[in-house]
């Protein structure tokens, strides 16, 4: 037995991606049935209005995705929605309530095991870019309040992704220092929970109006990485007496690595969350090269389902709004807006309105 809203049974249409070759592997199914009367006990239907993209989104039907994924699947992670039917047994959620998906799916609390490493959704579980999904209870969380559709749909990934890089390992503190790489979603949170947390904060970008509205965003010194390729011993000197940074969220990988190594402070943190700027480490960085900097380079995906509730409290006490690019892209224009993050035309959250009525 379920609790429903309207009707029971919906037709769902969701981008899937068929082969792992690039994103003519993006299909538009069509519908299929879902009942929300024949809903398990502890599952949730829920009405996807919006879902945002990540760059582990762009690589996956590109095929250089490396965590478990399979043909088939709906494509996306981060999305929110609104709950149309419950099973019996929730307790967390009815009908009504606005909701955000848990990017894996079996990563509750902790650590990340090799089941909740197998549960990522939009790579081995079907994701948000559909137009409704059933989903467990335990795979939800409630969104901020007084959050936007499109707002709420950026949370899964990128959010939690620099949640986890500040505060997971070892909690950022007032006064520390940061240094945040680029403008896309992980980035941009990363610099507005610094911001909110007291630190001081170092970004890096590639242009001077993305500069300008890192600064409006608060950033403390802005670099341009293509003015000063060899931007790490820039990055350091804006720190007490060239001390280095506490953390550093490294999103270009190999081959910005040895600039952040440049830059860490001792015992600082590098937390590698991606690899936009290539996967080949160009400088061959050796065993002594990151010894000798005595820091924790730290792999991390995403985080748990509790660190997410965190996450959405403290946005709530500190008034955190996700910055949304300019362009909102309709559900048919899914292909469109991978192309589009994919030249790196955006500044924040690539979005996708999948209820035009929201």
């Amino acid at each position: 037995m379920s609790h429903t809203a309207n009707a029971s049974v919906v037709q769902s249409r969701a981008w899937e991606i068929t082969a792992f070759e690039s994103f003519d592997s993006l299909k538009l199914s069509a519908p299929k049935q879902l009942d929300g009367k024949k809903l398990r006990s502890t599952e949730v239907l829920v009405k996807f209005k919006a879902a945002s993209l990540n760059y582990r989104d762009l690589v996956i039907p590109k095929g250089m995705y490396p965590f478990p994924a399979k043909p088939g699947v709906a494509a996306g992670s981060d999305g929110a929605g609104v709950v149309v039917a419950v099973g019996a047994q929730v307790r967390e959620f009815k009908v009504g309530d606005k909701v955000a998906t848990v990017f894996n799916q079996d990563h509750q609390h902790g650590l990340i095991d090799p089941v909740g490493i197998q549960s990522g959704l939009g790579g081995v579980l079907d994701g948000t870019l559909r137009e409704y999904g059933v989903l467990p209870e335990t795979g939800l969380v409630h969104i901020p309040k007084g959050a936007t559709w499109e707002e709420a749909a950026t949370l899964s990934c990128a959010a939690l992704t620099s949640w986890n890089s500040l505060f997971g390992l070892r909690q950022l503190k007032p006064g520390e220092y940061v240094l945040i790489q680029g403008t896309g979603g992980v980035s941009i949170f990363g610099l507005q929970f610094a911001k909110a947390a007291g630190a001081k904060v170092v970004c890096t970008t590639s242009s001077a109006a993305k500069a300008k509205t890192l600064k409006t965003l608060g950033a403390d010194h802005v670099i341009n990485y293509k003015e000063t390729p060899e931007w790490g011993p820039l990055a350091r000197s804006y720190t007490p007496d060239n001390t280095g940074f506490d953390h550093i969220i490294e999103v270009g990988g190999p081959n910005t690595l040895a600039q952040s190594l440049k830059c860490v402070k001792l015992e600082g943190i590098i937390s590698m969350v991606g690899f936009v700027a290539g996967d080949k480490d160009k400088r061959n960085l050796g065993f002594m090269e990151i010894l000798d900097n005595v820091c924790t380079i730290r792999g991390l995906l995403v985080g748990s389902r509790a660190q997410m509730k965190d996450m959405v409290r403290a946005m709530e006490a500190n008034g955190i709004k996700p910055v949304v690019d300019k362009r909102v892209f309709k559900f048919e224009e899914t292909k469109e807006a991978y192309q589009y993050m994919w030249d790196q035309k955006h500044f924040g959250k690539v979005v996708i309105r999948i209820d035009p009525e929201n």
